[in-house]
């Protein structure tokens, strides 16, 4: 939860700072050619909740350290196509992978608070590492697809990548790329046509065509 409120509480104030019908929004302050990005203090969160970890601690410090490192978090990964391509994307088309980041992140942790465990609990070692390695193929091909949080998702619940891994790949995939001809090809792009994600842009607000261009 801390996570999440985080994430949101973040994007939603950068969100206010870059519309101009807010102007009482308190924003950042760039002087010279330093600016802090909040992944900054968001990896210092996360750092001090594990040096307080390394000790026993108990209740209330145990959810206090989980709330700080949740926190940190939600500010590192709102920023993760920044620090994966080294430069300002946040409202670059390339900055919305920072939200796909954050769903990957969130489908996750909600999958391990709520499955047991996915794989066989009975059959010896062999079974069980038969059943891993299954999941893994399946899983990395869907994302190999396109299909990242399918493959996550399927992790856990293999139905989801046993799917997303026989289906059609997206046509801007690696495995589009590498194993698809023309014909196939045209077949994803009809399946999967280039536009915006609704949803992704309720969250995170639309890409700046103008972000991050050169100046002519």
């Amino acid at each position: 939860m801390a996570f999440l409120g985080a994430f949101l509480f973040i994007r939603t104030s950068a969100r206010l700072m870059r519309s101009p019908k807010v102007p009482w929004w308190p924003g950042s302050v760039t002087t010279g050619d330093l600016h802090i990005h909040h992944l900054v203090w968001g990896i210092v969160l996360m750092m001090v909740a594990e040096f307080i970890s390394l000790n026993p601690i108990d209740s209330p410090w145990h959810e206090i350290v989980a709330v700080l490192f949740g926190i940190g978090a939600g500010l590192t990964l709102d920023e993760f196509a920044l620090w994966l391509r080294l430069q300002d994307v946040y409202w670059a088309e390339e900055g919305r992978q920072s939200i796909d980041a954050v769903i990957v992140a969130a489908t996750l942790g909600f999958l391990i608070l709520v499955v047991d465990s996915p794989f066989a609990q009975s059959g010896g070692e062999a079974l069980l590492v038969l059943d891993i390695a299954l999941a893994l193929v399946f899983s990395t091909i869907s994302i190999l697809k396109g299909k990242t949080i399918t493959g996550v998702a399927g992790f856990f619940v293999p139905f989801f990548s046993i799917v997303g891994a026989i289906r059609l790949a997206k046509p801007r995939s690696t495995w589009a790329h590498r194993r698809y001809g023309d014909a196939k090809r045209a077949r994803a792009e009809k399946r999967f046509p280039p536009g915006r994600s609704r949803f992704r842009e309720l969250i995170g607000g639309a890409p700046d065509p103008e972000a991050n261009r050169a100046p002519e």
